[in-house]
């Protein structure tokens, strides 16, 4: 996806360059859709990577603990 997003902006420099203002716009459009896509992979990344909260209590929290019947 990296790949792609670098060929984007490479893309959008030779249209620019030719004047192609249509075809800069396009692209754009394509280079803004690759970055949200990169954004939100990153972002499923890093929820992968990080650690998950089930809910359960660690021993300090249930040692902690009283019955009051």
């Amino acid at each position: 996806m990296q790949e792609i997003r670098d060929n984007l902006v490479a893309r959008i420099a030779e249209a620019e360059r030719e004047g192609w203002l249509g075809e800069v716009e396009g692209l754009q459009v394509s280079l803004a859709a690759a970055e949200e896509k990169l954004s939100q992979l990153n972002a499923q990344q890093e929820r992968r990577d990080s650690p998950l909260f089930l809910g359960i209590p660690a021993f300090d929290q249930i040692a902690a603990r009283t019955n009051s019947l």
